[in-house]
């Protein structure tokens, strides 16, 4: 035994201990490398034979999809026209930029984000969210739109860095541009891309994310004949997504053409005109053919221009449009409420012939006003006005000097200070007023139409909780109070006054057409009823209407050779002056010529006297309609007008 260096004994190992043979350790340790390779081999195996025996369908399909691929092919959209061939919409290429996720790798989104913002200015985090949105959508293959109205230098720019920036393309496609300038853009309106709400609605229908749509007046309206049918192409693709060939095409259906009612030459002068009355303020101007309801005009101020909104949206000019109080992207001549004065009457008129509340020879007297006593208290005493005091008049004296009074008596009746006159009541007054088409949509062929309102006492006390009284009957009957209406609504009146009773839906689209020239959608008018009014008494309205724009209220819409009809209307609305009076709206409405009439003409103008502000309009507007030089005819095809 040896002895350690602390003192403690340590047992001798014996020589004789068996120790580990050095070759056989290597043959276990290679023993065990041979099974983990075959373990490895087998695990490969099975994984081989999965993904080739029970998935190899699938993944033999997204490999095709790399190399080839079918692609809509969107139509060209159908172009517009006026009524006498003159184009005022045209298809111009317009380019942009686009991602297409499934060729983007996750591994560089970030990287082509970069590229993308320095080369066209998108910011890169933009980018980058719509990319990740897109490879959550059902089809990681459709072109995302990442930046609209690339401008040639930007198109070049991207042109050159594409082989770096996988997954970007530049999608060249056809943009609206309006050659009819700001004169029809309350009619055409303008088209836009496909939001997210809409892609709900129209994905169903073939639509495609990056599609444009319309989304205001005519585009809006008549979508379904302008779209067209979309077309497929097989193409071959690199590994970087960029097209090499086209294999095969279905080619895509243009879609219809569309040819307006409205005269472009017309139109112009119509709104040169109103802009002139109009003094800056809104207003709207509408001429119709009182036969067919085509419409040959419809000026609506201030305007527009549509152009800002189609391709690249201009959004400056469009925050300003947003924020002018005139709303100039409203259509004022459908889709504002007013009230119509005593353009009204004609309508108050009639119910009260048909009815037998009147007849031409009844007589009525104007002092200038009438007092009524209030209904639960007669020590209160209410007075109505007249506009002033004008003496005894009969049903033509009425209606062509407009007496309030007169219309008092029709709608209301007066039973005080010994006059026994029974009128037309609530009831009535306001069945006759929703026959000539008042208080609903006239079904004219543009997006965005307001109702009306046509009030009575189940309305009042709905709305504001409130009994109707007889000064409700009152102001209605002149046009006033809560009775709401479009010039467009107010026109249609106008017109079946003039036709014989007819009321017919309005139209701005006189026919569609296919890419052949056939009509697809035909011009027939379309009559949504007949008013409850005899010829004969449509006639005695006609005549006071005559005679109004003879020698009555109405004399200066009177017209050089032409004979015509007219109404003038000067509506009080807002709030109540120290002196009882109000800020006034100016009405003129009437058609032309008496004897057969032809066409029906209303305008509104904002802040004005009817008489004075709107019937010289009315006159200019017929003047022109008539005695204008003709036509040079239509331009060649695709030149501009």
């Amino acid at each position: 035994m040896g002895i350690l260096a602390n003192g403690k004994r340590r047992r001798w190992r014996s020589e004789n201990v068996e120790q580990p043979d050095p070759e056989q350790q290597v043959k276990l340790k290679l023993l065990a490398l041979r099974l983990a390779v075959v373990a490895a081999f087998m695990v490969l195996s099975v994984q081989l034979a999965r993904l080739q025996l029970l998935q190899g369908e699938e993944f033999e399909q997204r490999a095709a999809l790399n190399q080839l691929r079918v692609e809509p092919v969107v139509p060209s959209r159908g172009l517009i026209y006026d009524r006498n061939g003159v184009p005022v919409v045209e298809n111009v290429p317009g380019f942009a930029a686009a991602i297409v996720a499934a060729d983007i790798p996750k591994s560089r989104t970030k990287e082509i984000a970069a590229r993308v913002e320095q080369v066209i200015g998108v910011p890169a985090l933009e980018t980058e969210m719509r990319i990740e949105a897109a490879r959550q959508a059902l089809n990681p293959f459709d072109p995302v739109i990442i930046k609209d109205g690339l401008t040639k230098d930007d198109t070049f720019r991207l042109r050159e860095r594409l082989a770096d920036m996988r997954g970007v393309q530049i999608v060249v496609e056809p943009v609206r541009r309006y050659t009819g300038g700001e004169v029809l853009s309350s009619i055409l309106g303008y088209t836009g891309r496909v939001d997210e709400e809409d892609f709900r609605l129209l994905e169903s229908r073939g639509y495609l994310a990056s599609d444009r749509i319309g989304k205001a007046g005519v585009e809006a309206a008549y979508e379904r004949y302008l779209r067209g049918s979309l077309g497929t192409k097989e193409i071959e693709k690199d590994a970087t997504g960029r097209e090499i060939r086209v294999l095969s095409e279905d080619a895509s259906v243009p879609g219809n053409d569309i040819v307006l009612s409205i005269d472009l030459d017309l139109q112009r002068k119509v709104t040169e005109l109103t802009q002139a009355s109009a003094k800056g303020g809104q207003a709207a101007a509408i001429v119709m053919d009182v036969n067919t309801g085509e419409v040959l005009a419809l000026v609506s101020l201030p305007l527009y221009d549509n152009n800002v909104l189609s391709g690249k949206i201009d959004e400056a000019r469009l925050q300003r449009y947003l924020d002018d109080p005139k709303k100039p992207l409203v259509n004022h001549a459908l889709a504002e409420q007013y009230a119509p004065g005593s353009i009204f009457k004609q309508i108050t008129g009639a119910a009260a012939l048909q009815e037998g509340v009147a007849h031409p020879g009844t007589t009525i007297t104007s002092n200038g006003f009438i007092n009524v006593p209030n209904e639960y208290d007669p020590s209160v005493v209410y007075t109505f006005r007249d506009w002033r005091a004008l003496g005894t008049l009969d049903f033509y004296g009425g209606l062509a000097m407009s007496s309030d009074v007169y219309f008092y008596y029709l709608s209301g009746g007066y039973h005080q200070y010994g006059a026994n006159f029974n009128g037309l009541g609530i009831d009535r007054l306001a069945e006759y007023t929703r026959a000539f088409g008042l208080g609903r949509e006239t079904g004219i062929d543009i997006a965005g139409e307001a109702p009306g309102n046509v009030p009575d006492p189940a309305w009042k006390l709905d709305t504001f909780g409130e009994q109707w009284t007889l000064g409700d009957t009152y102001n209605m009957g002149i046009g006033q109070g809560f009775l709401a209406a479009t010039p467009i609504q107010m026109v249609r009146a106008a017109a079946a006054v003039a036709n014989g009773g007819k009321v017919l839906t309005p139209r701005v689209v006189r026919e569609v057409r296919d890419s052949q020239g056939h009509v697809v959608v035909p011009d027939a008018p379309k009559v949504e009823g007949t008013v409850p009014v005899s010829g004969e008494n449509l006639a005695i309205v006609r005549e006071g209407m005559r005679q109004a724009a003879s020698w009555g209220t109405a004399k200066d819409g009177a017209v050089r050779g032409i004979e015509v009809a007219g109404k003038t209307g000067t509506a009080e609305f807002g709030q109540r002056f120290a002196d009882g009076t109000y800020l006034t709206h100016a009405w003129y409405s009437g058609f032309a010529p008496f004897d057969a009439p032809e066409i029906a003409v209303t305008v509104f103008l904002e802040r004005g006297v009817g008489a004075i502000d709107a019937a010289p309009l009315f006159s200019k507007i017929v003047d022109y309609y008539y005695h204008r030089p003709a036509p040079a005819g239509p331009p060649a095809t695709g030149s501009a007008p």
